[in-house]
């Protein structure tokens, strides 16, 4: 096995350091495909709480524009109609950024409120996207997943920082 310039630096690897957010958003948008059957949709976005999680948590990582590849990946392992995750994901990255302009502190309350808020958004947008390409749908359907991926975020959160430890680590 070669020996790499950086580990002889002790610093991490420059492929571990742009490989991890993105491998850990494409597996949990990837994880739709597990054979779980069930009636209704109940299970929540993970590739958009995934990425939530990293955009809140190293802002300096992912500008906005990386939600359009991170959002046409999902779109395609999900299903969706193409285009849906890449716009409704780049607005909410944009309004983080809008946030993020501001000089305020945050912390785990707030990121967990500006991660449910661009959550209900996607829900409402994804929703309203599927009605008019699908031709319609009970609308209460969403209700579920969305408080299940509002509920789930912050486990999402903390698992970002143990990737975030691990990728950082010397």
């Amino acid at each position: 096995m070669p020996i790499i310039e950086s580990d002889l630096l002790g610093q991490p690897s420059r492929w571990r350091l742009q490989a991890i957010p993105v491998a850990s958003t494409m597996i949990a948008s990837s994880v739709t495909l597990l054979p779980f059957v069930s009636t209704a949709p109940v299970l929540p976005p993970l590739g958009l709480l995934m990425a939530l999680g990293w955009r809140l948590l190293r802002p300096e990582l992912w500008a906005a524009w990386v939600a359009l590849p991170l959002g046409l990946a999902d779109d395609l392992i999900t299903g969706t109609a193409p285009g849906t995750a890449m716009t409704l994901w780049t607005i909410s990255f944009l309004g983080i950024d809008l946030i993020d302009a501001r000089p305020m502190w945050r912390d785990h309350w707030l990121d967990w409120w500006i991660a449910s808020a661009a959550i209900l958004f996607c829900a409402l947008g994804q929703s309203a996207i599927g009605y008019f390409v699908a031709g319609g749908g009970a609308p209460w359907t969403m209700i579920p997943p969305t408080i299940l991926a509002i509920l789930c975020f912050p486990p999402i959160a903390r698992l970002c920082a143990v990737l975030d430890r691990w990728r950082l680590a010397k």
